[in-house]
């Protein structure tokens, strides 16, 4: 069946419906089906160390992570399980453990008889990947699956005996050879490259399955899993959901991140169990998933579609920018801006404007700009006696522009509805528009107003999805400037509800602009509009690190490593670095970097150029020194602006 006639991947586009998925027993713990989504997490201590990995997983169920995942890398790490497990369960502790297997199908065979599931990643259970592209005939390509069924099927066997759930984990970064000879770098790709499996698995009758299709790139991870359950709706199959965004990072950008890739999919009612991957320990991603899931749970303040169905005017399995009429510097060609807000300070400085990316000098006379620096300034009915930047557009009320500024170069109105009817067809204006108000025919007139959307409802994603579709159906291309406002004080809870309303709108293509509110400091709401473009790949302002949450394979101080390189590279705007602990996604997510550190034994560094590896086992006391002159070498370094 091709993308374009399968069928709508979520119950319904407009209405938050859970997807109904059927039911698996981890244990005592019901996944999928009926029950709550559940929380999950993976230790980062060595497994064959019992005590610390019952300590941490301790500590990780005591806040909250109601599945332990932990790596078994071999038959000895499998064999451990037992005595962790039998240590937890004498301490009162029943949840259920999940085995992590890459590479070792016999360490899955062991595991699965010890533990409630066991994780295995199609793209390197059965293949080894070295980044060749094969020509496959139709035999060729057949006599490949008939390798992997007869390697995969007494993982299957023993699963079914022993009641053990299995994930079949699909990994942007560590696609099969066979899989991207075919299908290439695609969440089509993904999705076969799990489909292969899960067919060896129906046809030996066996159903206790739960799928995943994890990235690091945000637009990617949603395309696979829309494809995914389009293509299950299509054969009839109902697995449950891991959801998750892979090697996200951490801090701010780890956060923001997850909360765009599983929050766009907890939107339209997909996902069963989350993990927020963070290059953090584990305790650290329970409360942000906690966090993110509390979000999806309340729809007492959302807007009530009329039950209708309607059709997507734009493909959501891939991306492609929405064609919005060029109005000054947004719209057309131009990156999504972001809007900073000083409406509520009474008298306005110089000072205020740090917040959002911008400092004055007083005795060079001169305001310094930031690659994150806000591009329009809303000053409501307040009035600037100072000059800002020239880059800067400077947007207020309307009678305020009308009285003091409209003849003034860079500033700009915002107007209601209905005081629009006094512009020009030429004239570029702003004008509020609420998200659930689908009478747009207003804009027909005047072509280059931007509007502003914005709603006081919680189910943002569907109504901006509606009224995207609405502008379409009438041919209406106006610049869109897309709001979400969170009034909460809690920087995480700013952060991770904010991007998780607009995340989905912009990995679709639609939005020329963010503007964010809340109660939260400048500074933050600043970056975290900056931090939602980023994640998206729609404006990139700083460097990027792709780095993966630490386990029980990784051969190096991952939180520190990545502290360290940060401080050396985070002046390098728009470079794409990854940081990896062990080598099992380490290569395959280098195709998505431009540069890659990678750990591969004990004390030794594989640095990357892209997917090739460039200098193999570098010291660890050197390789921070050793990848910076890497990134010299290929023209990508520039030095840090010191003040």
């Amino acid at each position: 069946m091709s993308i374009g006639t399968l069928p709508p991947y979520c119950e319904n586009y407009l209405i938050r419906k859970r997807f109904p998925t059927k039911s698996v027993k981890l244990g005592l713990l019901e996944l999928g089906g009926a029950a709550p989504i559940r929380i999950q997490s993976m230790t980062t201590t060595d497994t064959m160390d019992t005590s610390a990995s019952v300590a941490q997983s301790i500590r990780m169920i005591d806040i909250g992570c109601e599945i332990v995942r932990l790596t078994a890398p071999s038959k000895n790490e499998a064999e451990n399980l037992r005595e962790i497990k039998r240590e937890l369960v004498a301490l009162g502790y029943d949840v259920p453990l999940v085995a992590d297997i890459h590479f070792t199908p016999n360490a899955a065979e062991l595991a699965a008889k010890i533990v409630e599931k066991v994780r295995i990643n199609p793209g390197n259970y059965a293949d080894k990947k070295k980044f060749e592209e094969i020509e496959y005939t139709e035999e060729s390509y057949q006599a490949e699956l008939n390798r992997i069924e007869e390697k995969f099927t007494p993982l299957v066997n023993i699963c079914k005996e022993h009641g053990t759930v299995m994930r079949i984990g699909t990994n942007h970064g560590s696609l099969s050879d066979r899989i991207l000879s075919k299908y290439g770098d695609t969440p089509e790709g993904m999705v076969e490259s799990a489909m292969e499996f899960l067919r060896i698995c129906r046809k030996n009758d066996y159903n206790e399955i739960v799928l995943s299709m994890k990235a690091s790139n945000t637009l990617v991870m949603v395309q696979a899993y829309r494809l995914l359950v389009a293509t299950m709706k299509a054969d009839g199959m109902n697995y449950p959901l891991h959801l998750g965004v892979t090697e996200a990072g951490d801090g701010e950008d780890g956060r923001i991140k997850s909360a765009v890739g599983i929050g766009a999919l907890l939107e339209d009612g997909l996902g069963d169990t989350i993990r927020v991957s963070l290059t953090e320990a584990p305790e650290a991603e329970i409360p942000v998933a906690q966090r993110l899931l509390e979000k999806h749970l309340d729809s007492s303040k959302d807007y009530v579609f009329p039950e209708q169905a309607i059709l997507l005017t734009y493909d959501p399995y891939s991306y492609n920018r929405r064609v919005s009429n060029e109005a000054g510097k947004l719209g057309g060609h131009h990156v999504p801006v972001v809007v900073a807000d000083l409406s509520k300070i009474e008298t306005i400085k110089p000072s205020h404007f740090f917040g959002f990316g911008y400092s004055y000098s007083v005795p060079l006379d001169k305001w310094n700009i930031t690659d994150s620096a806000a591009d329009i300034l809303y000053l409501g009915r307040q009035q600037l006696n100072f000059e800002t930047p020239g880059t800067l557009m400077i947007l207020c009320d309307f009678d305020v522009w009308k009285e003091k500024y409209s003849t003034k170069s860079g500033y700009f109105p915002l107007v209601s509805k209905s005081e629009s009817a006094e512009f020009n067809t030429n004239d570029i204006f702003f004008v509020n528009h609420s998200a659930e108000d689908l009478a747009t025919d207003y804009l027909k007139r005047t072509p280059h107003a931007i509007v502003v959307l914005e709603s006081k409802y919680r189910n943002l994603t569907q109504l901006i999805r509606n009224i995207r579709v609405n502008l379409a159906n009438n041919k209406i291309n106006n610049p869109v400037i897309l709001t979400s406002t969170v009034l909460s004080s809690d920087p995480d809870t700013f952060q991770l509800w904010t991007s998780s309303d607009l995340g989905s709108s912009f990995i679709d293509g639609f939005g020329d602009g963010v503007w964010l509110s809340g109660a939260v400091p400048a500074q933050l709401i600043n970056s975290t509009s900056f931090g939602i473009l980023q994640a998206t790949r729609t404006r990139i302002s700083k460097t990027e690190y792709i780095s993966c949450p630490s386990c029980g394979r990784t051969l190096f101080d991952l939180q520190e490593t990545t502290a360290k390189i940060r401080s050396r590279t985070s002046h390098l705007k728009g470079v794409k670095i990854g940081i990896m602990g062990c080598i099992v996604n380490g290569p395959g997510e280098m195709a998505d970097a431009d540069y890659g550190y990678v750990g591969t034994r004990p004390g030794k560094i594989h640095l990357y150029k892209e997917k090739e590896v460039v200098r193999k086992n570098v010291d660890e006391s050197e390789a921070v020194d050793a990848l910076i002159e890497l990134i010299r070498e290929h023209g990508d370094w520039i030095d840090p602006v010191t003040n």
